[in-house]
């Protein structure tokens, strides 16, 4: 079910207040400004609401664009993951998907500042890895005990791996839930993936603010020695 990630950002937010910036452009990723135990902090939160909150061309933009703001004044950042994947379709690839996706994963992977992502829902496939994940160094990665993190959706997956299997049973309905089911638990638990190191705890939503704030405490001060370069090669 669709949801205002906003309502989230509020909830962690001091006094549930949030600043949030090009609000009518690529609605399906939000970002903006909270204080958070007092400091500044950036969000990049995908939404539900919007697209499904998967990432497309626009999004993409919007949060590179962001995030460099963000990495080249010093302000650490939130994100909030909630991601069925890239959104699909011939206009994107004309547009340009794998260019602009590249420039939000250049973004995440190039800042320095404090990052921590907490995962709400979905994460899936490539925007799942993308979206600040520990494969591209985020510091701290925490997720809700309801997230899926997988390749792609338990369904789709089912759909394609017991395809056969389904149309034969007697039950085909009953026999996909099962395996929908067991394909959740066996490789879309957050579990699973804390237990790869892919998480650094699942929390529940009520322990979120205060997880988030004791992070961000912990990075405070935090260096990051770059290579001798002038700068890196953004996908332009």
């Amino acid at each position: 079910m669709p949801y205002r990630v906003q309502d989230v950002i509020w909830e962690l937010a001091d006094d549930n207040r949030f600043l949030e910036v090009h609000k009518d452009y690529a609605a399906n990723l939000v970002a903006g400004f909270i204080r958070l135990n007092g400091g500044s902090v950036g969000v990049v939160a995908n939404n539900p609401q919007v697209l499904s909150g998967a990432l497309d061309n626009k999004a993409s933009e919007k949060g590179a664009r962001f995030i460099r703001f963000c990495d080249a004044f010093n302000i650490p950042l939130l994100t909030l993951v909630d991601v069925p994947g890239y959104w699909p379709g011939v206009e994107q690839e004309h547009g340009g998907i794998i260019k602009n996706g590249a420039k939000l994963l250049y973004a995440f992977a190039e800042a320095t500042v404090p990052r921590v992502t907490v995962i709400l829902r979905k994460a899936y496939g490539g925007a799942y890895d993308v979206m600040s994940s520990k494969h591209i160094r985020g510091d701290f990665n925490f997720a809700w005990p309801n997230a899926e993190i997988a390749v792609m959706g338990p369904a789709g997956a089912v759909e394609i791996l017991y395809s056969r299997e389904i149309k034969a049973a007697k039950d085909g309905a009953k026999f996909k839930a099962e395996k929908v089911a067991e394909y959740t638990e066996k490789f879309a638990s957050p579990y699973w993936a804390a237990s790869r190191g892919y998480l650094d705890d699942v929390i529940p939503a009520k322990d979120t603010r205060a997880k988030v704030i004791a992070a961000f405490g912990f990075l405070k001060g935090k260096k990051v020695e770059s290579p001798s370069k002038k700068h890196g090669n953004i996908p332009l």
